[in-house]
């Protein structure tokens, strides 16, 4: 079956799998906590010990109307480590030996609203201002991260990591900032963050012997457009090639916006498909080509639209030069396009692979599957 566009699964199917953890033997589990399960009580039942959020930027609003409905919904997780929520203790001794403990991104516009919550513990991370958890020393390189990683005043450690980019290393004080709420040295947490690897459709390479960088990524949203584009500049000294759409049926706003913050950071922009379900995507990339001239942008000399993706992969990889690095954007690990109501199956990796290798060969990208290829 395709691995289609998931989000935290109802509230019957996380308990289920909660009690086969439970069931065999294991002491501790990481949930991802979306906007939609909160607004929509999927995790109501559940005792949280720490909350950890990364940050809260310009997102589903779609489904919230607003960025203060998003924040609100997302302050519910917070909100579900007050003790009040939780009137009888736990019937499990370690569990109830665990101080609740808020995670904040004292670097994210959430911070002011977010601290205002009550909490038995609150732990901060930052890279720019006085933190519980903190790093300095940064050195980015195109395939590793160094920093040294604080914990409070009197424990530091150094930490190599293949994840590059600023935002992993906000991601990074994030994971150390939980294990700091369960009683974890700051040896031990260095020692995990070395060995997490390249994660699949996260500022993943691939190379297929050409003479520039390509690296795909997920990011789908104006700031995680931004902060990739940053990344990939402190990866290459070349041009930085973006690659990227916007989702039909979704927030119409980000699609100017994405579209502009490209055209601002990134040298030159292919914009493309990315699930445009029943809209129009002629319309959705006019609407990005429309973001693109806001900021200066020359159809055909700076961003072009291309409505297939493979295509557009292609001609991003045909512009490279030696020394780039094309960033294709939007799909990471996901395993399938929604076009109409159908879901085609769909892996940048492969799609990447696939044009990198038409184009050592001399020959034209291949068809993927996807229904713009055959209308183009």
């Amino acid at each position: 079956p395709l691995a289609l566009h998931v989000t935290t699964p109802e509230a019957p199917v996380v308990q289920r799998y909660l009690r086969r953890m439970v069931e065999a033997g294991l002491t501790h589990c990481i949930l991802e906590t979306t906007s939609h399960s909160l607004a929509q009580h999927r995790v109501a039942a559940i005792d949280f010990d720490v909350a950890v959020v990364t940050n809260i930027t310009h997102e589903h609003l779609d489904y919230h109307g607003d960025y203060a409905g998003y924040l609100a919904a997302k302050m519910r997780l917070f909100q579900a480590l007050n003790a009040g929520e939780w009137p009888q203790p736990s019937p499990n001794a370690d569990k109830r030996q665990v101080v609740k403990t808020a995670v904040l991104n004292r670097d994210d516009g959430s911070y002011e609203a977010l601290a205002k919550l009550p909490a038995a513990r609150r732990l901060t991370y930052s890279l720019r201002q006085p933190a519980d958890v903190w790093a300095d020393g940064l050195a980015f390189a195109a395939d590793a991260t160094r920093f040294a990683l604080h914990l409070g005043t009197d424990q530091a450690a150094p930490v190599v990591s293949p994840l590059v980019g600023d935002f992993n290393v906000y991601n990074m004080l994030a994971a150390a900032g939980a294990a700091l709420a369960l009683g974890v040295d700051v040896a031990t947490v260095a020692a995990g963050l070395a060995q997490v690897q390249s994660l699949t459709g996260r500022m993943q390479r691939i190379d297929a012997g050409q003479p520039f960088m390509v690296v795909v990524d997920f990011a789908h949203t104006p700031n995680a457009l931004a902060k990739a584009i940053e990344a990939a500049r402190r990866m290459t000294p070349g041009r930085v090639i973006t690659v990227f759409g916007s989702a039909g049926k979704r927030d119409v706003a980000k699609r100017y916006l994405m579209a502009e913050a490209a055209a601002q950071a990134a040298d030159l922009t292919i914009l493309t498909a990315e699930d445009p379900r029943t809209e129009s995507l002629d319309e959705i990339l006019a609407m990005m080509a429309e973001g693109c001239v806001r900021q200066g942008g020359v159809e055909g000399e700076s961003f072009w639209r291309v409505p297939d993706r493979g295509r557009a992969i292609y001609q991003a990889c045909e512009l490279a030069r030696p020394g780039d690095l094309v960033l294709v954007c939007g799909k990471g690990h996901e395993q399938s396009m929604c076009f109409g109501t159908i879901e085609y199956p769909w892996d940048d990796v492969q799609a990447t692979t696939a044009a990198l290798q038409a184009l050592l060969a001399g020959q034209p990208m291949p068809d993927l599957g996807l229904p713009t290829f055959r209308e183009t």
